[in-house]
């Protein structure tokens, strides 16, 4: 019959229709006034509306890794679709910029419209909550390319900041300035090749000391900090720098944001580290100087902030931990320091 080698082949265009049919719903349920293109367009069209007075345009493009082979895996797929969105606007919130649109990129070696559809109400789900549209995307059927039964998220986010208020201030940073940690809600997106194959033989019905399910320690979405940031702000609160702790985790993302005279150092006793991370690490025979620069370890934020304002930072944000301060860094010296670790596993 007519049309059915591309099936043969291996691409199902009515299986991407179907998919794109199902999820158009979720995708317009974002649309702003700002939105000039329906969904299916060739391009979407934001119009640039109140503008600051120095506008400056802020990007990131991020995936979710091999998080996904987990979704796959236990068969829950909404998740993955907020981790994308609240990834990359954490990334470019640490720049003071706020979102203005998300898009997508899905593929696999076979898609499902099911599958597809979950993950893209997701994407929307969590797009809405920071006033970001959706703008568009791309669904890509690739076998040959992809693994059978693989499946790739990434996403990219546009956001928009008055060159005045760019952060870090870097020139505001000086010795003794506090660091402050706003808690994470498990291991975000980051860390999950090593976390898969310490889990590998594991029930994932197992129960952490917190009570959750070790499939639900590892799959509850990454968290947006946007809400946190605003609150801050709008209490008149000085922010001299934030770090988002993904890849590398602490060791790698804290330096990112520092000048060079200065180091951090990081008290790991600060907080009570989550069980799920105490749990990989006997498990895997992690060295605890390795797990915090693979893992968040609880901590998704490091904000930097004078000392007069921790109180009211405090105040304002309850559940934010004083984690560590910044100090003189000398000449060859790290940029970052962590104390107090615990012994190796």
């Amino acid at each position: 019959m007519a049309g059915d080698l591309y099936k043969q082949a291996g691409v199902d265009i009515d299986a991407g229709n179907a998919a794109v049919a199902a999820m158009r719903p979720a995708i317009r349920a974002t649309f702003t006034p700002n939105v000039l293109a329906d969904v299916g367009s060739f391009g979407g069209l934001y119009a640039l509306t109140d503008l600051p007075g120095q506008p400056v345009l802020a990007a990131s493009t991020d995936g979710v890794g091999t998080k996904v082979k987990l979704a796959a895996q236990f068969g829950r797929w909404t998740g993955i679709g907020h981790d994308i969105v609240n990834h990359c606007v954490n990334d470019i919130l640490v720049q003071n910029a706020r979102p203005l649109f998300f898009l997508d990129y899905v593929a696999a070696s076979k898609l499902d419209p099911t599958q597809v559809a979950s993950v893209v109400t997701g994407i929307a789900e969590a797009c809405r909550a920071v006033g970001c549209a959706l703008l568009g995307g791309e669904t890509a059927e690739m076998p040959g390319v992809y693994a059978e039964g693989a499946f790739d998220l990434v996403g990219t986010v546009i956001g928009l900041v008055d060159r005045a208020a760019l952060l870090p201030r870097t020139e505001a940073m000086q010795p003794g300035d506090v660091l402050v940690g706003l808690p994470s809600s498990g291991p975000h997106t980051n860390g999950y090749s090593l976390i898969r194959r310490i889990i590998a033989d594991r029930d994932p019905a197992t129960r952490l000391a917190d009570g959750a399910t070790l499939a639900d320690a590892l799959l509850t979405p990454h968290r947006c900090y946007v809400g946190e940031v605003d609150r801050l702000q709008q209490a008149g609160l000085p922010l001299h720098g934030m770090a988002h702790i993904t890849g590398g985790g602490f060791v790698e993302n804290v330096p990112r944001i520092l000048p060079s005279h200065l180091a951090a150092q990081l008290d790991t006793a600060a907080w009570r580290v989550p069980p799920l991370f105490g749990r990989l690490a006997t498990w895997g025979n992690v060295a605890w100087a390795e797990a915090y620069r693979v893992w968040n370890m609880g901590m998704g934020m490091v904000l930097v902030i004078p000392p007069a304002a921790l109180a009211d930072v405090r105040a304002a944000l309850q559940e934010a931990v004083p984690v560590g301060r910044l100090v003189n860094r000398g000449p060859g010296a790290p940029a970052i320091e962590l104390v107090n670790l615990p012994e190796n596993q």
